[in-house]
């Protein structure tokens, strides 16, 4: 199978002035290239100023740079941190330790997945803050009141991050700890009380799936919720979601700057899908990997068994494809893989229903895995949107399953179409150890950012190692899979698809 490049197309990213050279395999009327073509129009650079690349760094470092209290607060006291292990004492985080956004220095904008800030792929170190805890904190935990609260649906690994802010709290010497039952709905339900949390309620809550303190979408104003918060007392408040929980919790931080409030908000990235910008991975996507894998060998075994057996499985993945992806190159099971970042066609002498019937006269069976965001050009446009914000999407894996059906009958060949959907099966187990690893840290960084006096912060994995974030650049908009990049090409050479224009 060989893959040839499109035209080279010069865009920039959403980094401010960063010039980014690229062969992107999407084509120029995608919505993927449209949103990269936007954000190359906010961030020129001018590489014709001799100090461009210092500017870049000092600009970068400034975007980068994560909210204190003592921005607002310059008299704020620090005090010695009481974050105390029982055993030994712990080893503080200096406040101008960093951790290396990006790692890979490329040689040519030719190279596979090149991220390059000029023609000359210049390397330019971009720097963020690591996470953990401080020697100073501004926080007396006695006078603390801690609040959790968790948005969206449910995700792998909410309890566990649940459980260890709550852990650390406690360490640091907080006693005053609940949880918003419902997500953003629980600060003005009347009817829905604060839930107190402690080490002892916590304690097995890791064993289960779901949240604790339930979820929901939508909820009251930005000023409705701030108004809760002071009516309770609350100065420390824990946000578990996506994007759209963390511009909430953005949102939520700056109405706190207005008022004067000196509250801590630090958001915990929660979607399973993978796309928050910058991070490695978010809690719960490993989960969905592995978990998916049930369902597409479910597929295979019933393609496999069945005479000309065709398995379709849907999975998680709004905008970005990264569970079947991941899943498709994890199970070595899936002929077909599709996700939104790469358009396809269904029909013609290109289309996925023609390799279909191509893999039936070799194979005598195929397995297709495909992403919920993907095809949705195919399916009606009703513009419903959920309580989230999100576009309401059609449901592109019956579509296929029909679409399959009426293509091999129009043909006069024989297909046994299978169609598996474990999106609500997948959401609601627990978490892997993986993801129980992940969880238990970003739970213990999310407390000592806080209580280091960070506001407006969210914490995640970067190369391997954890740091904080100001929230605003991490919702610019959603990582999604590129398709020049070393994975996917991966993903393509183990289910041997062509491409599907």
């Amino acid at each position: 199978m060989c893959i040839s490049p499109k035209n080279p197309v010069l865009f920039r990213s959403a980094l401010p002035g960063s010039l980014i050279l690229r062969k992107p395999r999407f084509p120029a009327n995608s919505v993927r290239f449209h949103r990269v073509a936007a954000a190359a129009r906010e961030t020129a650079i001018d590489l014709s100023n001799p100090e461009w690349k210092l500017k870049f760094e000092r600009d970068f470092e400034e975007k980068f740079n994560i909210p204190h209290i003592t921005d607002a607060f310059p008299d704020a006291e620090a005090i010695p941190s009481t974050f105390c292990l029982k055993m030994r004492s712990p080893s503080y985080i200096n406040n101008k330790d960093r951790v290396l956004l990006k790692v890979i220095n490329y040689s040519s904008p030719d190279s596979a997945g090149a991220v390059c800030i000029d023609p000359g792929c210049t390397w330019i170190e971009q720097w963020v803050h690591r996470a953990g805890p401080r020697e100073k904190i501004y926080f007396r935990p006695e006078d603390v009141k801690a609040a959790i609260v968790t948005c969206g649906g449910l995700c792998p690994g909410l309890n566990d991050v649940i459980r260890h802010i709550v852990i650390t709290l406690e360490i640091y010497g907080v006693k005053n700890i609940v949880g918003i039952p419902f997500g953003y709905r629980g600060f003005s339900d009347k009817n829905l009380p604060e839930i107190p949390l402690s080490r002892k309620v916590v304690q097995n809550i890791h064993l289960s799936g779901g949240s604790l303190l339930g979820v929901s979408r939508g909820g009251p104003t930005v000023t409705e919720i701030v108004d809760s918060m002071e009516e309770r007392g609350i100065n420390m408040i824990f946000v578990l979601g996506g994007n759209g929980t963390h511009a909430g919790a953005n949102a939520i931080h700056n109405e706190c700057l207005k008022r004067r409030m000196k509250v801590a908000v630090v958001g915990v990235p929660k979607t399973i899908d993978n796309d928050i910008l910058h991070m490695d991975k978010t809690f719960g996507f490993d989960t969905a990997v592995e978990e998916a894998q049930r369902a597409i060998n479910s597929a295979y075994i019933e393609a496999h068994s069945a005479y000309h057996g065709i398995g379709i499985v849907k999975l998680m993945g709004r905008s970005s494809g990264f569970i079947a992806m991941q899943a498709s190159l994890a199970s070595g099971q899936v002929d077909i893989c599709l996700i939104p970042e790469v358009p396809f066609n269904l029909h013609g002498p290109d289309g996925v229903l023609k390799h279909l019937n191509y893999l039936i006269e070799t194979k005598g069976s195929a397995v297709v895995c495909v992403a919920e965001g993907a095809g949705q050009s195919f399916l009606e446009n009703t513009n419903a949107k959920d309580a989230s914000g999100n576009k309401v999407l059609g449901d592109i894996g019956v579509h296929i399953q029909q679409e399959t059906k009426k293509y091999f009958k129009e043909i006069g060949v024989s297909a046994d179409v299978k169609y598996i959907d474990p999106t609500y099966m997948i959401r609601a187990v627990r978490a892997n150890a993986s993801d129980g690893i992940l969880c238990t840290v970003l739970g213990q960084n999310a407390v000592h950012g806080a209580f280091a006096g960070y506001s407006g912060i969210t914490v995640g994995i970067i190369n391997n190692h954890y740091a904080y974030l100001p929230i605003p650049e991490v919702i610019a908009y959603d990582k999604s899979v590129d398709p020049n990049s070393r994975m996917w090409h991966r993903c393509l050479t183990s289910t041997g698809q062509p491409d599907f224009i």
